[in-house]
């Protein structure tokens, strides 16, 4: 993967910067991971204000570091950001956005049993089990709401 501009660091903690000028989050790309429990709720995210789109809703997630797996780094992220227990996934499949110079890598994973998620960053307002029919009425970070139909519909 080729990457344009951006800040650098060792962890890829940096923005991308694409054509036009618009930004993405890692310098190595980025990963999320769909957590769905066994009654059929998603894991959603309340981001923080001062975040990239903040105030909308969207999956636990960040960048990956350098050599990190994909799905390494969303179940990473997910345990970072909302306590997410890796014991307790079983990996479904995976839904890649790949924009040549940056990607995004949706995990979606079973939750074996339903853990009480937590804060445990600042990037997060709330966390919230929410029924799979529901999530598209929560304001949703643009690209998940652009990812949304398509993921529901393999669930």
């Amino acid at each position: 993967m080729r990457h344009a501009g951006g800040v650098t660091s060792s962890s890829g903690d940096a923005w991308v910067e694409g054509p036009g000028g618009v930004r993405y989050w890692g310098r190595y790309g980025a990963a999320g991971l769909l957590a769905i429990s066994p009654e059929a709720e998603v894991l959603l995210q309340h981001r923080a204000e001062w975040s990239h789109f903040g105030g909308t809703w969207g999956i636990p997630g960040g960048a990956l570091h350098a050599d990190e797996a994909a799905v390494d780094a969303a179940i990473r992220e997910a345990g970072e950001e909302a306590g997410v227990p890796p014991e307790a996934l079983s990996v479904r499949f995976t839904s890649v956005l790949d924009l040549g110079f940056w990607s995004y890598t949706t995990v979606v994973a079973d939750a074996l049993v339903r853990f009480e998620p937590v804060v445990s960053d600042p990037e997060s307002i709330e966390l919230r089990w929410v029924p799979v029919g529901e999530v598209g009425r929560h304001p949703l970070h643009p690209r998940f709401a652009e990812a949304w139909p398509a993921l529901a519909a393999r669930l």
